[in-house]
């Protein structure tokens, strides 16, 4: 027999689960200062009212692409690569759109972070 000693062999997780059911009282958010958390509810106010445009935007493409194709029902004739057109808007159009909304409101809100 060889006299090779086991070791056990844990993930960083299981050290991290085990050291966490160690401290014996809850996790608790940490309070900021009065003056922190005035100017964090007004940061985040302005930010949820500058985020309304945005989200009604988004709405309105997501929400308008059937009144278009309601409106004008030969984009179903039309093809591009013989796909309808119809079909490539509403399966390409709204994801650069919404990429495009997202980096314009985080624009507004990083804008509105440094005024502040």
């Amino acid at each position: 027999m060889s006299k090779i000693r086991r070791v056990a062999v844990t993930s960083p997780q299981t050290r991290l689960a085990h050291a966490r059911r160690r401290s014996r009282h809850r996790w608790r958010q940490p309070r900021l200062p009065v003056s922190d958390t005035q100017r964090a509810t007004a940061l985040y106010t302005a930010q949820r009212r500058r985020g309304v445009p945005a989200l009604v935007l988004m709405f309105a493409l997501l929400l308008g692409l059937p009144g278009v194709f309601a409106l004008f029902p030969g984009l179903d004739t039309v093809r591009l690569l013989g796909i309808p057109l119809s079909w490539l808007m509403l399966a390409v159009l709204p994801y650069p759109a919404m990429a495009l909304l997202a980096r314009w409101q985080l624009r507004r809100a990083e804008r509105l972070e440094d005024d502040r």
